[in-house]
């Protein structure tokens, strides 16, 4: 197999309360989540450009979607600095777990910050600056 693009196609956050979850994200991003239902659950789908090689992800409620403090972080990229959307996840219902900081002090890796949802999933933060 060639070495893919991205290390990532698809990604899925458990959420429990879909409306909750749905209203915190689009807070938080200030974008739209779209609604979908694939194979019995009830999706909120990220923006991105997948035509063009992007990566795609979702909310998913349904009876296997479990929120945990305990699983995969998902790291959102957030353009040039993540200030802006770290500071949206306190009114949205969330919590700061983690303040911004660089990824490391030996390498330029750049910025990230962790957070908990309104659900209770742990979700990172990326930026440059």
């Amino acid at each position: 197999m060639p070495v893919p693009k991205n290390a990532l196609k698809w990604f899925e956050i458990p959420v429990s309360n879909f409306d909750r979850a749905r209203k915190f994200y689009n807070t938080v991003f200030n974008f739209e989540l779209q609604e979908a239902r694939v194979r019995g659950n009830r999706m909120g789908l990220f923006p991105c450009g997948e035509q063009h090689g992007g990566v795609g992800g979702a909310i998913v409620e349904g009876p296997d979607a479990v929120p945990s403090q305990r699983g995969c972080v998902v790291y959102f990229y957030c353009g040039p600095d993540l200030s802006e959307v770290l500071e949206r996840v306190p009114g949205a219902g969330g919590r700061i777990v983690h303040e911004k900081a660089p990824i490391s002090n030996e390498q330029e890796m750049g910025y990230q910050a962790v957070f908990t949802d309104s659900e209770g999933n742990r979700i990172g933060l990326h930026s440059e600056a």
